[in-house]
């Protein structure tokens, strides 16, 4: 891990506070034909999801199977209890996270509009 205080930068040091004044968020992201659920954590949603809709990534796991639809998002306090969310989710079963998703989007449709930059 980087050290912010060996490289000493206000902008580097700028952006570390800021994420841990953000916290984390979860999320799972399914394709088209609702084949497959990915979990994912990040401190920026918007920016994630964007980045997962443009396949910025070609080679990922949800750039190969086209995962870009917003199913479920959770946001959190710190970083730590978004990571301990996110650990406890991927070991689930499918049909506990369905039941999550429809907890709170019966209809699964793509809530990255719902979402703000």
């Amino acid at each position: 891990m980087l050290n912010l205080f060996q490289h000493p930068s206000r902008e580097r040091l700028y952006r570390y506070i800021h994420l841990m004044e953000r916290g984390g968020c979860i999320y799972i992201l399914t394709n088209k034909s609702h084949t497959v659920l990915y979990t994912g954590l990040t401190s920026d949603l918007y920016f994630r999801i964007k980045e997962h809709k443009d396949k910025y990534y070609p080679d990922s796991f949800t750039a190969k199977y086209n995962c870009s639809i917003l199913l479920y998002y959770e946001q959190f306090s710190t970083i730590e209890e978004a990571i301990a969310k996110e650990k406890q989710i991927k070991n689930w079963k499918r049909a506990w996270k369905v039941n999550i998703i429809n907890s709170i989007n019966p209809m699964w449709i793509d809530l990255f509009d719902s979402i703000e930059p």
